[in-house]
């Protein structure tokens, strides 16, 4: 599924999703496709399955025009913690 027919079908809340497809450009990840396992109303869920979702699931409003993720480079977090 593309971004703009989830953006139709849930239009203003978050929704958790399936990664299927992406590209990557630089430090962002540029989602093709996808699969929404569910709409999510209560923000504070959102943020749980956001926090607890598996590296292919993401949670996302759909306010947003595109779906981007800016990756983050951990390695540089390494001897921090």
């Amino acid at each position: 599924m593309k971004w703009q027919e989830v953006r139709e079908l849930y239009p203003n809340q978050f929704v958790l999703l399936k990664i299927l497809k992406y590209h990557t450009i630089e430090n962002k990840r540029y989602i093709d496709d996808m699969a929404v396992v569910k709409a999510i109303n209560d923000p504070k869920e959102a943020t749980k399955l956001l926090i607890n979702g598996e590296a292919d699931d993401l949670v996302y409003h759909t306010k947003n025009e595109e779906i981007v993720v800016k990756i983050k480079n951990l390695r540089a977090f390494r001897g921090l913690v």
